[in-house]
């Protein structure tokens, strides 16, 4: 191999580290959001939750952009694009906060590993990107791990385990569509924005169904939420723009470390042994 080649793959290397670094902290921060969805969940309708989260991300954003004097960064050139991330984001965030009210954190969160896995074979199918037979093989044992962590019985599989894999589906077309607006030119602030802004609306529409008084103390875990998902959202749409789906994607895992320990310390749950074995083969 010539010096060039090695001096190429070392700045490859060096490139790849930044995107990574991005998505693993995007998902520790995004697992203690997860944590603290979850306990408000308890108390609060679905939409409600998504709902009081995205305005008051918005106004994070808003404030932030302004004291910044980056408003230009909020201009949006793909209403298309803008509009179909954000409706994948309100179904996979529904989908999501209701797994979280139907079993324990770090189960709901296993199960949603099945997203990277659908994600790198869709941006071999939908973006046309690099996916040899070592991905393709990991995504087949990937495969393996899901189905065991939705654990086979004679009824084939239980039905709550569908709404965290549903939700890992919408997610994995999220990913796809953002990695494409990140390429094409829209800014992180403005996805971002646009996404929230839709997640907030479709909240809004379960209104008549009922929403619960917010007491002072939930009202500060709201707004930690949208703190933690804003930032943990900004960074992976910053980790998409910068790396392919198929090297950031799998490095979401890193959060099942984070589910667990949150899970026993909050909630005193422990992953059970079809858990533990789908997740090893995932990850």
């Amino acid at each position: 191999m010539s010096d060039k080649s090695i001096s190429d793959d070392a700045a490859a290397s060096v490139q790849a580290i930044r995107p990574i670094a991005l998505m693993v902290a995007s998902s520790g921060l995004l697992t203690i959001n997860d944590a603290i969805i979850k306990w408000l969940a308890q108390t609060y309708p679905v939409g409600q939750v998504m709902s009081l989260r995205g305005a008051l991300v918005i106004v994070i954003l808003v404030t932030w952009a302004i004291a910044r004097r980056h408003t230009s960064a909020l201009r949006v050139y793909n209403w298309r694009l803008q509009l179909t991330r954000g409706g994948l984001m309100s179904l996979s965030t529904f989908l999501f906060v209701t797994a979280l009210t139907l079993m324990p954190l770090a189960d709901a969160i296993a199960i949603t590993f099945a997203g990277p896995i659908l994600a790198t074979a869709l941006a071999a199918l939908l973006l046309r990107e690099p996916v040899g037979w070592r991905r393709w093989s990991a995504v087949a044992i990937g495969f393996t791990g899901v189905v065991l962590m939705m654990r086979p019985t004679p009824e084939l599989i239980r039905l709550a385990a569908i709404v965290p894999l549903l939700a890992a589906l919408m997610g994995a077309f999220r990913d796809i569509v953002t990695r494409k607006m990140g390429t094409g030119g829209e800014s992180t602030l403005a996805i971002l924005l646009i996404s929230t802004s839709v997640v907030t609306l479709v909240g809004l529409l379960t209104v008549p169904f009922g929403w619960a008084p917010v007491g002072p103390l939930n009202l500060a875990l709201f707004a930690g939420s949208a703190l933690l998902v804003g930032f943990a959202q900004g960074l992976m749409i910053e980790s998409f723009r910068l790396g392919e789906v198929g090297l950031v994607a799998p490095f979401k895992y890193a959060s099942l470390v984070w589910a667990v320990v949150l899970g026993l310390l909050v909630w005193r749950d422990l992953p059970g042994p079809w858990t533990w074995t789908g997740a090893t083969l995932v990850v």
